[in-house]
């Protein structure tokens, strides 16, 4: 297998999945998909009012040099859920779509720990479709293994069906409160082959292949203040941003990785780090530990609890703004951007929404959604290239 690289999540998505509305169902039309995606709570605010005292072992590393069994991210920090069904008749379940690693998984009707009660299970008996494999699939978390075996039947995006191998997971110990008390049910990858476990093709990958797209793109719309977002597969929605779109190469396909020409807080610089990943699984941005330091330290934000960095609410609005630059182009994160707010009143608590990460193959910096909901994104699979645009 390639060796690879996977990077941290931090805190994870969480809320409750109430029955899926009509206006929710994915809609397909002239090769283009569309796939509401719905935004979850994030496991750090749940974490306190749970009071788990793991969570700094749950910040583990998603981007991690190695070979099998691949160290991935706990998910502790993945926000945005749509559907997949998998089987015949469907077995519907909501999932992470995470740019950031490349499988398939759901849990399995064999897991039998208190963690899969409360979920959707994928019955294989149940579907017609069913071919069995049996190779052995594991994750290693940071907090404990993930496992299962590998199985192969039909999954259906909207109204895209392929034929796909994926994991049924029988062991989510590895998953921690963020499995337990979260909702979503499974992950699907979509980022290269070339990290998936086992180098089992991706579901975007066989969705280019069946020919039912009008172009080998997929693009996120991220909404803004609590909203809902849009995942769009085969096409670019031009009503969701505003502007050009600039377009940059990836340095690799792997991650939808680019090069990373610079980062600056109030025209300073703040890192040395050459390439940056855009991650829909992460929420937050996240750096090498220094930088962040160094970052915090520029808009005054102090450190807090389990790595965060606290920022005092009353200076939120003269925070100075944060420039990364990619491709040449310069992409403009106000102060407020930087910002996660929660709580009222006296209780009120603001947080920085930058992490420190530090990756042993080398320095990396993270945009997940916190950049992706100021920045249309297009993941251009054809081309190998990623496009932004300001959000509309």
């Amino acid at each position: 297998n390639n060796k690879t690289m996977r990077v941290l999540a931090l805190v994870a998505l969480v809320a409750v999945v109430a029955a899926v509305p009509v206006d929710m169902r994915p809609k397909f039309e002239n090769g283009i998909l569309r796939l509401p995606i719905r935004k979850m709570e994030t496991l750090r605010s749940i974490n306190r009012q749970y009071g788990d005292v793991r969570i700094g072992d749950l910040i583990s590393q998603k981007y991690q040099g190695g070979t099998d069994p691949v160290v991935i991210s706990d998910y502790q920090d993945a926000q945005y859920y749509g559907q997949v069904s998998v089987g015949t008749p469907a077995q519907t379940f909501n999932v992470i779509y995470d740019t950031g690693s490349s499988n398939l998984w759901v849990p399995s009707s064999q897991c039998t720990q208190s963690a899969c009660s409360k979920k959707t299970l994928y019955d294989h008996t149940k579907s017609s479709t069913y071919k069995a494999n049996g190779t052995k699939f594991n994750i290693q978390y940071g907090s404990g293994p993930v496992s299962g075996f590998v199985s192969q039947d039909v999954a259906t995006v909207g109204d895209i069906s392929v034929t796909q191998t994926f994991a049924e997971i029988t062991d989510v110990t590895g998953l921690g409160l963020a499995y337990s008390v979260g909702k979503f049910d499974g992950i699907l990858g979509l980022a290269f082959r070339s990290i998936s476990v086992d180098y089992i093709p991706p579901v975007f990958e066989n969705m280019v292949g069946s020919g039912k797209l009008a172009d080998s793109v997929f693009s996120f719309a991220l909404g803004s203040n609590g909203a809902d977002g849009e995942l769009l597969f085969g096409g670019i929605d031009k009503s969701k941003y505003t502007g050009e779109i600039t377009y940059v190469p990836l340095s690799n396909e792997t991650y939808w990785a680019v090069s990373l020409d610079g980062i600056t807080i109030s025209s300073e610089s703040v890192t040395t780090a050459k390439r940056a990943i855009i991650d829909s699984g992460t929420s937050l941005l996240a750096g090498p530990k220094a930088d962040v330091a160094t970052l915090a330290a520029k808009v005054g934000a102090k450190p807090f609890i389990n790595g965060e960095y606290r920022v005092p609410c009353s200076s939120v609005s003269s925070l100075p703004s944060m420039e990364v630059t990619m491709g040449g182009t310069t992409f403009e994160l106000e102060g407020s951007d930087l910002v996660l707010q929660s709580g009222i009143g006296p209780f009120k608590l603001c947080i920085l929404a930058v992490v420190g990460i530090d990756v042993p193959a080398e320095p990396l910096w993270i945009m997940g959604d916190v950049f992706m909901r100021k920045y249309y994104s297009i993941f251009d699979y054809g081309n190998k290239q990623m496009g932004f645009a300001t959000a509309a």
